[in-house]
């Protein structure tokens, strides 16, 4: 299940939840009612700028890879500077 689904699925089973904790007798309104928690959770999520899992893994990955590269270089720099000072 991607990313996508997997937060769909748990919106509309966080909105259900909601659904049911409201008292029974405005659950005639029960389709409204998920429609519009839906809605509120995707937006409040939305706005929150979060990322998948997925993105913040490939990130990681890119900042490690940078983080080699540049400890490398600075081997290789303090090595051209020593060899420069004798």
């Amino acid at each position: 299940m991607t990313d996508d689904k997997q937060t769909r699925f748990n919106l509309d089973e966080l909105a259900k939840q909601l659904v049911e904790a409201v008292p029974k007798n405005l659950r005639v309104l029960t389709q409204d009612l998920e429609r519009n928690f839906r809605s509120m959770l995707q937006s409040g999520l939305e706005r929150m700028e979060l990322v998948t899992r997925e993105e913040f893994d490939l990130q990681r990955a890119v900042l490690e890879r940078t983080r080699e590269k540049l400890e490398a270089m600075e081997r290789r720099l303090a090595e051209l500077e020593k060899n420069l000072s004798k």
